[in-house]
């Protein structure tokens, strides 16, 4: 009703409840769409990217974009290619990132987390290669990593940095390449390598030698920025840095509307002269077109039945970016209450919930070492759905078949992680009935795999319990296959693994049963030839 006076207050309260939830739809517009870019796409991401208020979101973005790239650092020249695009038009954003990626690296380096270093450097010298950040910060980050006593870790680190960002060292500045390589030509003359970091080493020396043959600066579909408009910001690893948290948050703005408004105009103008730059090329597209639409035309009527046509995208992009999504979530959070809340956030589509168990155990695996997060964190998702009961329970099976792919690091926490879920009956033993126990059906993968899961069991329940829960007569079809009762070279196999682990008290009752079999007087290791033997040599002796 027009001409009622509203209060100003109550005015006030409507702008902020606009402003937020203008905030956040901000937020998951600018996730959506970091998370969503490829090398095929990016021209339409870096569009779409500006359509929404980079200025007010320029937190958000940064944020994204690094936990994207940790997540798959693979995509790393993509996400920096887009980087460079905003950063032509918005320097803000770049520097703004560039901070943020120093204080990240050196974080890493404080705390030994060589993975993170990893990935973090990466997306430096991608940095580097787009001219975002100057071929200075190189030879800082060389210092930092081997000014000191190098270790294995550090070196690897450098390693991976300078392959990245070497071709373009070579190219524009040899100094700083040559001063880099000194420093690793001086750090094998000493000697004091592992074998490892010495033929890493050595390889980057025979890359070199090659001037990076096949490791181009920057890929073609990803070169968007002419040289004219790149602007390149000059930040030191060892400056005081203020990352600006700040902006990660949201905060009422008093001029909201005015700086929507500004933005709107700053908008137009980027993109009328991105609009600018496609039209010559969209020109040349449409001349080719027009050639074979003349010669199209007479299949119209087959066009017309195409247009029904599903296109089924076989990509997978969508399911790439939900396990980014996933990755980047467990890896932000603190404890696994919040991971599995945070998780719990993100929508699946149905049949997308094993590719969340999946994540958990895959991240699980990639650490150092076992971390009992995550066990509880698959406790927590066994406890609130059949679904990803029945998920766990599949992976066992598929872990168990694959277990041989797996490094003894990775195959370790992995048996960890189930034992946890078993042990406290978050995942059905039932799964145990996909393990047979015989010289024949195991191999030394599988056996090291069920001794860890079999001691972390025991450690966990304790001793009588395990032995009550293998012994449960109402489970004794899923343990037959444990405690095969086929045949006593079977029997023995099994009684001697849980032996040699320290827990052959759970096969008394197999080593009972066995005594029963054989003839009085056999040990149960002995084998059937010994046995005839020692019959004949007694009907010798009665003679």
């Amino acid at each position: 009703m027009e001409g009622v006076y509203v209060p100003a207050f109550r005015r006030k309260e409507k702008t902020i409840d606009v402003e937020r939830e203008s905030w956040d739809e901000l937020r998951r517009r600018i996730n959506g769409l970091v998370n969503k870019v490829s090398a095929n796409n990016l021209r339409h991401v870096v569009l779409e990217l500006f359509e929404e208020d980079l200025i007010r979101g320029r937190g958000l973005l940064c944020r994204s974009c690094m936990k994207s790239q940790i997540a798959s650092p693979a995509f790393s020249d993509v996400i920096a290619a887009l980087i460079a695009v905003v950063n032509s038009k918005l320097p803000s954003i770049g520097d703004l990132l560039l901070r943020r990626l120093v204080l990240q690296i050196r974080r890493a380096y404080d705390r030994n987390d060589k993975r993170l270093c990893l990935a973090v450097v990466k997306f430096l010298a991608h940095l580097v290669n787009q001219r975002v950040v100057g071929e200075t910060i190189a030879l800082e980050l060389i210092e930092m990593l081997l000014g000191g006593e190098p270790t294995e870790d550090t070196v690897e680190v450098a390693v991976a940095f300078v392959r990245e960002s070497g071709a373009l060292l070579l190219e524009l500045s040899p100094r700083v390449f040559n001063v880099i390589f000194d420093v690793f030509r001086r750090i094998v003359q000493e000697g004091d390598l592992e074998f490892r970091s010495r033929c890493l080493v050595e390889s980057l020396f025979a890359l070199g030698r090659s001037s990076f043959k096949g490791r181009p600066v920057v890929r073609q579909e990803l070169d968007l920025v002419d040289s004219d408009e790149k602007v390149m910001h000059a930040v030191s690893l060892f400056d005081e840095i203020d990352p600006e948290t700040c902006l990660d948050v949201y905060k009422p703005d008093p001029d909201f509307h005015q700086s929507e408004r500004k933005y709107e105009q700053l908008k137009r103008k980027i993109l009328g002269e991105q609009e600018e730059e496609e039209e010559e090329e969209e020109e040349e597209e449409e001349e080719e077109e027009e050639e074979e639409e003349e010669d199209d035309d007479d299949d119209d009527d087959d066009d017309d039945d195409d247009e029904g046509t599903v296109i089924h995208d076989h990509t997978e992009t969508d399911l790439v970016s939900l396990r980014r999504t996933i990755y980047a979530t467990i890896m932000s959070s603190l404890n696994f209450e919040e991971a599995g809340h945070k998780l719990l956030q993100i929508r699946l589509e149905p049949g997308q919930e094993m590719e969340l168990c999946v994540m958990i155990l895959e991240c699980c695996a990639e650490e150092k070492t076992y971390r009992s997060f995550y066990g509880h964190l698959a406790h927590r998702f066994c406890l609130i759905s059949k679904t990803y009961r029945e998920c766990f329970e599949n992976l066992f099976v598929q872990q168990y078949a694959t277990v041989h792919r797996l490094e003894t690091n990775k195959l370790r926490s992995a048996a960890m992680f189930f034992a946890h879920v078993l042990a406290t009956d978050s995942l059905p033993w039932r799964v145990f009935a996909n393990v047979r126990l015989t010289e024949e059906d195991t191999t030394s993968s599988s056996r090291i795999f069920l001794k860890i899961l079999f001691q972390e069991l025991s450690e966990q329940m304790g001793m009588r319990a395990l032995n009550e829960k293998l012994q449960d007569p109402t489970m004794e079809d899923t343990f037959g296959s444990i405690f095969p009762k086929d045949h006593p070279k079977n029997m023995r196999f099994s009684i001697n693994f849980f032996t040699s682990i320290g827990l052959g008290g759970i096969t008394e009752k197999l080593r009972q049963l066995l005594t029963k079999r054989q003839r009085p007087g056999t040990c149960i290791g002995d084998s059937g030839g010994e046995t005839e033997r020692k019959r004949r040599r007694r009907r010798r002796e009665g003679c």
